[in-house]
């Protein structure tokens, strides 16, 4: 076996055509392999452009383009006629986009595209689907405080970010039936399904001439923009260390922590050399330094994950989180700051930067499994501004990183002493007190209340009351 040679493997990813219909980007990928076509469909616009009162319109409407039915139609015919014509659909939420999609076989295409178009075009917003849309957001309003891990996620989103769309979480005020109304809806709609900002995708048993006058058909049904989207506002972060506790009598702690990082996503050394750090810290799943310590070696969690955001118009996040019992708190949160210290301290060794890159590079197929994934690729490119040759620079960017360049982004952007820290946990299990992690007093936080951050104080019951 040892003898035998091969010839170099070499793979040429396939690449989707860029075409314009009526100023509209169509991105085409022809695959005969199935007498299917996938249709693609992005809308620029969503709940994080508008202001606050339309929140709840913008993130229903997604849903609603799904279940509301048609001007033509009732939802439950909408329904009926999808079964008939055994179609497939997303509709997608997204802060800062709508996007949709259709499967269907190439015999049926022209009914398909018709009815899927009506629904992303001329919605019916049913009442009914509005109320039923409400009544399940209301209802998740009120259990969000009985799910640990949801609401440690958007109480230490709305603590770095405060009042901005990433820190919003949905409350009763924006569930009240006038931000729901059709009018609302209608005008909510009408500022995001507009021609300017469609990006369009197609893949599959299909021609670019038998698609092309398809394509032309629906892009001039669509009514041109009366203004542009303002794009989402840049959020105010928080930049202090600071420890903050949600009691909660629960069996596990849910730990979050983060500070802010000024490195964005581009095609700088720091860049790749994060992602391949945050691979080595936490995110790499059992083979990180995190669930090295705090899962193999110490036992105090099953699981802990990094996160390292590089948002391209402001400031990322750098962090950790994890559930450990509510004795092992403050220990768990000390060998999470250890982690930190060994990063920052010394270069990763060799072997695991090599197995790491190697990794990445050999899931490069995995981007191209189907032509849908290509075409959606491409779609998420245009929107971002990137180049359409961004993944292959993306690969050989993360082929350069070497253990230097991983110890030098560490020791430039992760500053341990800047951590904000949230733990929703059972304060008087704590181990230590949440003082004793020296990023000053601990605040309590009550979203049942309805409370904002404030002042200092103590549980009653905590180690530090006992004191």
């Amino acid at each position: 076996v040892e003898n035998l040679e091969f010839d170099p493997l070499r793979f040429t990813p396939p690449d989707a055509e860029r075409h314009e219909v009526d100023g509209v980007v169509v991105f085409f990928l022809r695959d005969a392999s199935l007498p299917l076509v996938d249709v693609m469909a992005r809308f620029e616009g969503g709940y994080a452009r508008f202001a606050r009162e339309y929140y709840a319109a913008a993130t229903a409407l997604p849903s609603l383009l799904r279940t509301g039915g048609t001007e033509a139609l009732s939802p439950d015919s909408v329904d009926v006629l999808m079964e008939s014509l055994a179609l497939q659909t997303t509709f997608g939420p997204a802060g800062g986009a709508v996007t949709a999609s259709l499967n269907t076989l190439r015999g049926v295409l022209d009914p398909a595209l018709d009815l899927w178009w009506s629904m992303l075009t001329q919605p019916g917003f049913d009442p009914d689907a509005v109320e039923v849309w409400r009544g399940r957001q209301l209802e998740a309003v009120l259990r969000r405080v009985d799910d640990p891990g949801r609401l440690a996620f958007s109480e230490f989103n709305r603590l770095m970010y405060g009042d901005h769309p990433i820190g919003w979480e949905m409350n009763a005020s924006d569930l009240q039936p006038e931000r729901l109304d059709a009018d609302t809806l209608r005008r909510v709609h009408a500022r995001i399904a507009c021609r300017e900002q469609l990006v369009l995708g197609v893949s599959g048993d299909v021609t670019w001439d038998e698609i092309r006058p398809r394509i032309e058909r629906l892009t001039g049904s669509l009514a041109p923009c009366s203004e542009p989207i303002p794009q989402a506002p840049i959020p105010e972060i928080r930049r202090e260390a600071g420890v903050f506790l949600i009691p909660r009598e629960l069996d596990q702690s849910t730990i979050v922590l983060a500070h802010t990082t000024s490195l964005r996503q581009g095609t700088s050394e720091a860049f790749f050399a994060s992602r391949i750090g945050n691979t080595l810290l936490g995110a790499g799943g059992f083979s990180s330094r995190l669930v090295g310590r705090v899962r193999t070696e110490e036992g105090f969690a099953y699981a802990a994950s990094s996160l390292w955001t590089t948002p391209e118009r402001y400031d990322g996040l750098i962090g950790a989180t994890t559930r450990t019992r509510p004795e092992a708190t403050v220990a768990a949160l000390r060998v999470i700051f250890e982690v930190f210290d060994e990063m920052r301290n010394a270069p990763p060794e060799e072997a695991a930067v090599r197995d790491a890159v190697e990794e990445f590079v050999n899931g490069f197929v995995f981007a191209f499994s189907s032509p849908a994934q290509i075409v959606a690729r491409r779609i998420s490119y245009e929107a971002a501004g990137l180049p359409e040759d961004w993944l292959g620079r993306y690969v050989e960017g993360i082929q350069q990183v070497d253990p230097a360049a991983v110890h030098a982004v560490f020791e430039r952007h992760l500053e341990p002493d800047r951590m904000t820290v949230l733990v929703v946990g059972d304060p008087e299990a704590l181990d230590e007190p949440l003082e004793a992690l020296g990023l000053g007093p601990v605040t309590v936080i009550d979203p049942a209340a309805g409370s904002q951050p404030g002042a200092t104080s103590a549980p009653s019951g905590s180690p530090r009351s006992r004191r």
